[in-house]
């Protein structure tokens, strides 16, 4: 069976191969399960790593593929060029339909363009159709938390559930919402940047320019720093954790600081639901807004499990608007760890791989037509080209 990588091969040179402009319709809530069961590439991009996997329609992870994301400051193209050979490698292995792409950054309403990626040199960057003009099956771009939504409502913590918003904790604070089978991303295409609330007038200086954003008080990055300041200050309670390093400050991280608290580290404990109580009320102010049947709990600092979700738990309780009186909403940990955005992204791309189907099922009848009609000049084929 030739795979796709064999179809861009053939036609490259004067052309850079087919593109199928292609859009994702609006209602999402039932093309899912109407979308064709074929296997497609979901992609996930963060600021130090590339993912690459194949997904079936099942959500499993057929082949999966991880490299470093090149720095930074190199050229928009480089990181697309790594894109582009993950995805060229798996398709040696598989028949793949469709490409995904679940971006850290903001992602405009056409699913077409990365309006910014703070991690990456993206601004106003047209992914879908830099990589669609080198490769020969549509492509989906999406944030990257949307798609690890997706990915959780469709196989994860969040299926059954017709409201959902999921959090994303890392090192700053990502999100998605989720209505009736939709994902909600607003009129411009970057709705779901929950992590920018300002929950503290006037308090810690967040990157995006502001004071008191969520993100400074419930996050990977959060629960570090005060982590190093209280090392910086000598405290005793940080004796622990200082021995770990060796008083090497700069070597404390959030999983070393969640493996000290399972074990018992009173400090590490104390930080951990320091962190948690702040999600509680971001999370309280999220279900006074949008009042969603479920939160899914993603990210690297969900890892922390029970000793981050269940003082959030209690924080959500406390500050609910109308608590005692209305319905609450279940808050869950998501179950498809890091690679919920790539599975999503590759599900998501099963929308669009239709198209590429029906394309490629028109040019197969045409063909047929014309060998019925027993007609050599068939466009297309080799030999039916004039001598030079």
């Amino acid at each position: 069976m030739s795979t796709y990588r064999d179809f861009t091969l053939a036609r490259r040179g004067s052309a850079r191969g087919t593109v199928l402009r292609t859009t994702i319709g609006t209602r999402e809530r039932r093309s899912h399960l109407t979308a064709p069961r074929v296997p497609t590439v979901g992609i996930d991009i963060g600021g130090t790593k590339v993912m690459a996997g194949v997904v079936d329609a099942d959500g499993v992870i057929l082949e999966k593929l991880r490299t470093e994301t090149p720095d930074k400051s190199k050229s928009p193209k480089v990181v697309e060029d790594t894109i582009v050979e993950l995805v060229l490698d798996l398709s040696d292995r598989h028949d793949v339909h469709a490409v995904g792409i679940g971006a850290a950054g903001w992602v405009d309403a056409d699913r077409s363009r990365v309006l910014f990626a703070p991690h990456l040199a993206w601004r106003d960057e047209p992914l879908r159709d830099a990589l669609q003009s080198r490769l020969a099956v549509p492509v989906m771009v999406d944030n990257d938390a949307n798609t690890a939504a997706w990915a959780e409502w469709r196989f994860g913590a969040g299926r059954g559930e017709d409201h959902l918003v999921m959090i994303t904790l890392g090192t700053g604070i990502g999100g998605a919402i989720l209505e009736d089978g939709q994902v909600k991303r607003g009129r411009f295409g970057v709705a779901g940047e929950f992590g920018h609330m300002q929950v503290v007038p006037g308090g810690h200086r967040c990157p995006c320019g502001n004071r008191g954003c969520w993100e400074q008080y419930s996050s990977g990055n959060a629960l570090v720093r005060e982590a190093k300041e209280l090392a910086l200050a000598d405290s005793p309670v940080a004796h622990n954790i200082l021995a770990r390093v060796g008083g090497t400050i700069p070597e404390i991280t959030g999983p070393l600081i969640t493996e000290l608290a399972r074990e018992g580290d009173a400090m590490c404990v104390e930080l951990l639901e320091d962190i948690g109580q702040w999600l509680g009320v971001g999370i309280a102010n999220l279900a006074a807004a949008l009042d969603p049947s479920c939160f899914v709990i993603g990210g690297g600092v969900s890892a922390a499990d029970d000793l981050l979700i269940g003082p959030a738990r209690d924080a959500f309780r406390r500050h609910l608007t109308g608590r005692g009186y209305r319905p609450e909403a279940r808050i869950a940990k998501a179950q498809l760890g890091p690679e919920a955005g790539m599975v999503g992204a590759a599900d998501l791309a099963r929308l669009v791989a239709r198209r590429f189907r029906r394309a490629k099922r028109r040019r197969v009848e045409r063909y047929e037509r014309y060998a019925q009609l027993g007609r050599r000049d068939i466009p297309g084929r080799p030999e039916d080209q004039e001598p030079q």
